[in-house]
């Protein structure tokens, strides 16, 4: 077991990615969330859970892709961050999945974009790759207004 990495995976459009299940707080349904002014674009705003307000960031944004079709409403994956928890909108939540650390390489270059910015690596699945997201870079926009460390 020492050998594999689990991670909590989940869909953004056809993508597959996935995020070390040790980052991952909870994952929930959708839930409103207050609007945040003069916030960018990626913030969709704040949530309260149960009692503690976290910012949800909106990964399609993040990842400069289209908006979630109509009528189509996100999930929630609420990650711990070196600036406490943030919530990533995603498209669908996936299983939880073990890989052997030896099928990890780094993005090839058909990831492209801000999608390989915010990618730290993949593994090759049996049927697809999964996308390693680097939760850190991913909530970075969070921290424009603060000072920088």
């Amino acid at each position: 077991m020492s050998d594999e990495k689990q991670f909590c995976t989940f869909y953004l459009d056809d993508l597959f990615f996935g995020v070390e299940v040790l980052k991952v707080q909870e994952v929930f349904r959708f839930q409103e969330m207050t609007s945040v002014p003069l916030a960018s674009k990626v913030v969709k705003g704040l949530i309260n859970l149960r009692g503690q307000i976290i910012t949800a960031i909106d990964l399609r944004q993040r990842l400069e892709l289209d908006g979630l079709e109509e009528g189509k409403l996100p999930m929630n994956i609420v990650v711990r961050t070196n600036d406490g928890a943030v919530s990533l909108l995603v498209d669908e939540i996936g299983d939880v999945v073990e890989v052997p650390y030896e099928s990890y390489e780094p993005p090839p270059d058909t990831v492209k974009g801000t999608t390989r910015e915010l990618v730290q690596g993949v593994y090759k699945l049996q049927d697809k790759l999964l996308l390693i997201l680097d939760t850190e870079k991913a909530v970075q926009v969070c921290a424009t207004a603060q000072a920088e460390s």
